[in-house]
């Protein structure tokens, strides 16, 4: 049987991913860290490719979303107070870079911090 996998998160360095990976193990989801061993071996192409990518089995996504969102930490601001959502007022936003354009995917460091409420997906400027 062919099994499809879930892309759950991506993380910009790989110790980054790795007590959300052994939370998920322990609640018996089988996790697969995609990229994991090229960015062990040169941790300065991550934003060329992406980022380790946090992967489950398809079957497994919906109990792995709820794992994930219990011990997900969102985005804070220089004060240390947590991004809130101008539309939703939800505090629950991540870091989002769109890397459009072929500039910004060659030089991603460059592109603008924004933000994305993980309520109602709106996309917002600090």
């Amino acid at each position: 049987m062919k099994q499809e996998f879930y892309t759950l998160a991506t993380f910009e360095f790989v110790a980054d991913v790795q007590i959300i990976k052994g939370k998920l193990e322990s609640e018996g989801i089988p996790v697969f860290l995609r990229d994991e061993n090229t960015l062990n071996s040169d941790p300065l192409i991550s934003s060329a490719i992406g980022g380790v990518k946090l992967q489950v089995y398809t079957i497994d996504k919906e109990k792995a979303l709820k794992v994930y969102n219990e011990v997900r930490s969102y985005a804070i601001d220089d004060d240390g107070n947590p991004i809130v959502c101008p539309n939703c007022k939800a505090q629950q936003s991540e870091v989002y870079y769109d890397r459009k354009g072929i500039f910004y995917k060659l030089f991603p460091f460059f592109e603008k911090r924004k933000y994305k409420c993980l309520k109602c997906n709106m996309i917002t400027r600090p």
